[in-house]
């Protein structure tokens, strides 16, 4: 079977910068970060913390420090980023389906 290729980024020609608006703001609607979270380096900061603290609720830490993240098994790593984010990619796919479904239908 053939691999597929994974894509670098949006499909859209400069899409990015609205892609990171919705992020930001599904992130403090669902709670994933402050909502006071207002610019992209807080988005980030928040981001991080909360990556922390995923990893000591597996019990990482340690492992983290120690070896630093570029040596964790994608294994690790995959269990940290799909408690963060399969929230919050799973929540944006539903608002942008909904906006797609609203433009459809003639209604912002």
């Amino acid at each position: 079977m053939a691999r597929r290729r994974r894509a670098r980024g949006p499909l859209v020609p400069g899409a990015r910068p609205g892609l990171d608006r919705l992020k930001l703001q599904v992130a403090g609607d669902i709670g994933l970060v402050p909502a006071q979270a207002a610019s992209p380096m807080a988005y980030e900061a928040a981001l991080q913390r909360r990556k922390w603290n995923v990893a000591a609720e597996l019990g990482l830490t340690g492992r983290i420090q120690a070896a630093g993240w570029g040596e964790m098994p994608a294994r690790d790593c995959g269990a940290i980023g799909g408690r963060m984010g399969g929230r919050l990619g799973g929540e944006m796919v539903r608002r942008m389906i909904a906006l797609a479904q609203g433009r459809l239908k003639g209604t912002p």
